[in-house]
């Protein structure tokens, strides 16, 4: 029997400098370890317990995967398209940071295989740029916009935060209104979120940043609904707006609870074990696991066995998040509490999907936690 595809992620955890609010596994490291982490991740693949299962997706993160060299990124796509063969029109996509782009990488990439690019904008303010701690001018984004144009990539997406410090709503109007006119197939607009382990947090707790309230924070995410929709985006997840068949096909994997693999330092992946999944952590730090794979030790720091139940609470979880919703036969629903939910306008129910209303979308976590038996 053919195995069914799967989609597949592939860690780079290196930087040309560490954002303040960032907490992903990335160092801002360069020098040998960046060719040995991209030769063991290569052998990683090569000996992978899963060679020969298709690629639907390939989906290179980081850190920042564009901080590699064309040969290193190239050599990395074709260890994984050897290791898992692409089914027929594959979405194949890197993350990029606009500050680490040339023509000739694009081109690159885009010669190897890679038809989806995901670049960090983040903001065109370049004040905003330099509070996030990003090494790329406003002016970079259209460049690598118009250079990712040139290499024949089709289908580019745009990230943009909002709720930034000292942000208001007319900048953050400005910024989406910027990211349409460069006519990106897919948009993602974040509310900046502070987490624990990172410079924004401590500046946080010690009041040096100036964000935007809870109101201002609705304000400015209905605001990017209204802004993506006019301009022919359809919302399709709490965050992620698309031109007709340009959804992140990828990342639905992932709120659809299907399996993904993953390679690569702090990569996460998640396979099936009969009736059950189990979700595993690589070795997180580059020096450590390239130890690991050079001496053939265990390569997975954490894993975590998932029952059916706990599956079922995470399609709940993750399925509600997206604008189609959520099964309710699939899922373990308590109903009086559903009700109330309804009640509140947070959440509705077409036949036997469950779906969040544009104000529930404010409430995801609540709705869950509320309604979850």
């Amino acid at each position: 029997m053919q195995p069914s595809p799967v989609a597949v992620y592939v860690h780079v955890p290196f930087c040309p400098s560490k954002c303040g609010y960032c907490d992903f596994n990335s160092y801002a490291m360069d020098g040998e370890i960046v060719e040995r982490t991209v030769a063991a991740t290569e052998r990683e693949i090569a000996q992978s317990q899963w060679r020969g299962r298709p690629a639907k997706t390939v989906f290179f993160g980081g850190g920042t995967p564009t901080f590699l060299s064309s040969d290193q990124i190239t050599r990395l796509l074709k260890a994984v398209l050897g290791a898992h063969p692409p089914i027929e029109g594959a979405e194949v996509t890197s993350e990029a940071n606009p500050g680490t782009t040339d023509a000739e990488k694009f081109t690159s990439m885009r010669n190897a295989g890679f038809n989806r690019l995901s670049l960090g904008a983040q903001s065109f303010r370049a004040q905003d740029l330099i509070q996030l701690g990003r090494v790329h001018a406003a002016s970079d984004i259209a460049y690598a916009v118009g250079t990712a144009r040139r290499a024949g990539f089709e289908n580019v997406n745009l990230d943009l935060m909002f709720a930034l410090p000292g942000q208001g709503e007319r900048a953050w109007r400005e910024n989406v209104e910027t990211a349409v006119s460069l006519r990106p197939e897919h948009l993602s607009l974040y509310c900046l979120t502070i987490e624990p382990n990172t410079r924004f947090y401590k500046y946080a707790h010690r009041g040096m940043l100036d964000l935007p309230d809870d109101e201002a924070q609705v304000r400015m995410y209905d605001l990017a609904c209204t802004l993506a929709g006019e301009a022919g985006y359809r919302q399709y997840e709490i965050s992620n707006f698309a031109k007709p068949g340009a959804e992140s096909r990828h990342n639905l994997c992932y709120w659809r609870s299907e399996e993904y693999l993953a390679y690569g330092p702090g990569g996460v992946g998640c396979f099936g074990t009969g009736a059950g999944r189990r979700r595993y952590t690589v070795t997180k730090h580059p020096v450590r696991y390239c130890e690991a794979v050079e001496s053939g030790t265990g390569l997975w720091c954490e894993t975590e066995d998932l029952d059916p139940e706990t599956l079922a609470f995470e399609r709940l979880m993750l399925g509600i998040r997206l604008n189609d919703g959520v099964d309710l036969a699939s899922v373990p629903i308590d109903r009086a509490s559903l009700n109330q939910v309804q009640n509140l306008g947070w959440a509705e129910v077409e036949g036997e999907v469950l779906k969040l209303t544009q104000a529930g979308r404010h409430f995801c976590s609540e709705v869950t936690a509320r309604i979850a038996t």
